[in-house]
């Protein structure tokens, strides 16, 4: 068992070269999709049918397929109608869209239990909607929803791990790599389940300091 960590050791190289592709593409993922996330939410508590049945309907459509389906849609389905993406690049916009289906859910939950006197304010001072959302709604929002935003973020890291069936050299491609030259799967697959641990723990520790700057604002 030693000799097989060991095996893994000296494999670091490509371990932590996935480990920084994973990084990468779950930061740029996690705040792409709450931008257009950001963007969703206003859609969906429009007073106007078609807009918010339209973002609604996004919505839903992407929290019921699965992550791996769409994936497989995007890189292997696009090319169909003439879309063609390398792997990064579909990586990046399946994780984006899927998940910004579920931030815009979790902006609209937090929008939905704000309370009405800023926003009553805002509107009776002329504001405007977009700036309205920009500068009374969109920053509380934030903070209301850190911590379930945090869990997205989470989740991002966890969904990028199905991207290795489009051979994007993420964390978990690494370790399937070494794994299927060395044939060591145990300590391959362990350490790379510790090193997603360490992402994960990087935003528990930032969904903290969140919440702390949330309390002080109170």
């Amino acid at each position: 068992m030693i000799h097989d960590f060991g095996i893994v050791w000296s494999e670091r190289s490509l371990l932590l070269s996935g480990l920084a592709n994973t990084t990468i593409l779950s930061t740029l993922s996690a705040v792409a999709a709450l931008l257009l996330g950001s963007i969703l939410t206003p859609a969906l508590m429009s007073k106007q049918p078609l807009v918010s049945w339209t973002a609604r309907t996004f919505v839903d459509g992407m929290r019921c397929v699965p992550f791996l389906l769409f994936a497989y849609i995007v890189y292997y389905g696009f090319p169909s109608f003439g879309v063609r993406l390398d792997n990064w690049t579909s990586g990046l916009a399946a994780l984006t869209i899927y998940n910004a289906a579920y931030m815009a859910e979790i902006l609209r939950g937090a929008w939905a239990a704000q309370p009405r006197e800023p926003i009553e304010a805002g509107v009776a001072f002329g504001f405007p909607e977009l700036r309205l959302f920009r500068r009374i709604i969109l920053p509380p929002l934030l903070l209301s929803a850190g911590p379930v935003i945090g869990n997205q973020m989470i989740q991002i890291i966890k969904d990028s791990a199905f991207l290795t069936i489009i051979a994007l050299p993420e964390l978990t491609h690494a370790a399937s790599s070494i794994q299927s030259r060395h044939y060591v799967p145990f300590a391959a697959f362990i350490t790379a389940v510790f090193l997603y641990w360490g992402l994960c723990l990087v935003i528990e520790a930032g969904v903290s300091s969140i919440g702390r700057v949330a309390e002080a604002r109170r």
